[in-house]
């Protein structure tokens, strides 16, 4: 029997697109993840619209340590600056950071398993064994150990397209170390549509087999790739704060977990300022539970089978 292409109308697919939305909105956890996520990208995006320039030492207005006023609404840090300040500002480069890494996480995962998944053989089998290298050794673990290496080959005074090398390298090294998964979920979905019939007609019609990847693979994928990159991004958050919270951020440009450092290398636990380490701290942890919740709320959406049924 054979089996027909279906075609959809631009009127179909806005039905599509509108039923979707209704089915992800309409989950509480996507809610509030979407609503944190809006607020924290439009800090992010104009920081010195909302708190003015980023405080520096010489520019700093508050006294040490200073606890939360009207003046100062989360207080200030050990050398006066404000931390409301300080936070906002750091919300676009640890969001920044997280983004970026995720692209190249994603394209490398993507790529990777696209090809093993495709083409099986020992494509699949050097491409697999690659992949659980690390896919078991924790991505935290290998940037903690390449992270300082890549440091001190490229030096800290040189600039790369636009970044100091500390946040170009973490950048790269999150990326690269965290796709793994992706990887897998992207194979194990490429092993199943290569055998469908769409898969065979474009081979028949003469189609490389980059254009069957891209043109007719890699569209069944993206429900996949859009669930599990929401989750990518919050262990991109969570990396990078943890590995600036060691020292391998840039203390020019302060992300949220070179500001849990710097609090507690002021000693600000034992201070009893609370708003100095809690203000960053919540803030990554907020972002990262806010794309959990997204994440799972495209899988429910995507995956029917985990659909909740009143």
């Amino acid at each position: 029997m054979t089996q027909s292409v279906i075609r959809y109308s631009p009127r179909s697919r806005v039905r599509a697109t509108k039923e979707f939305l209704r089915q992800f909105l309409s989950r509480g956890g996507a809610q509030f993840g979407i609503l944190c996520l809006v607020l924290f990208l439009i800090l992010a995006a104009m920081p010195n619209m909302l708190v003015g320039p980023l405080e520096t030492a010489a520019t700093a207005t508050g006294d040490y340590l200073a606890t939360p006023s009207s003046q100062h609404l989360l207080g200030t840090d050990e050398v006066g600056r404000d931390v409301l300040n300080l936070v906002v500002h750091g919300s676009r480069i640890s969001l920044t950071i997280a983004l970026l890494a995720t692209a190249i996480s994603l394209i490398l995962g993507t790529t990777i398993g696209l090809m093993a998944g495709y083409y099986g053989g020992r494509v699949d089998v050097w491409l697999m064994r690659l992949t659980d290298f690390f896919f078991v050794m924790p991505s935290f673990v290998l940037a903690l150990v390449i992270t300082p290496v890549v440091l001190e080959v490229m030096g800290r005074g040189r600039e790369i397209l636009g970044f100091r090398p500390s946040l170009f390298v973490i950048i790269v090294v999150i990326g690269m170390t965290s796709w793994a998964f992706v990887a897998r979920i992207v194979r194990s979905q490429t092993l199943s549509l290569r055998e469908r019939t769409f898969v065979d007609r474009a081979r028949v019609a003469g189609s490389s087999n980059f254009g069957i990847m891209v043109s007719h693979i890699l569209p069944n994928l993206v429900p996949q790739i859009s669930a599990n990159g929401a989750l990518v991004v919050a262990g991109a958050i969570y990396v990078e704060t943890s590995l600036s919270f060691l020292g391998l951020g840039d203390p020019l440009q302060p992300s949220w977990g070179t500001l849990l450092a710097l609090a507690q290398r002021t000693g600000a636990a034992s201070a009893g300022a609370w708003w100095y380490l809690g203000a960053p701290g919540i803030c990554a942890l907020t972002v990262s539970l806010s794309f959990v919740l997204i994440g799972n709320g495209l899988d429910d959406t995507f995956n029917p089978r985990r659909r909740v049924i009143p």
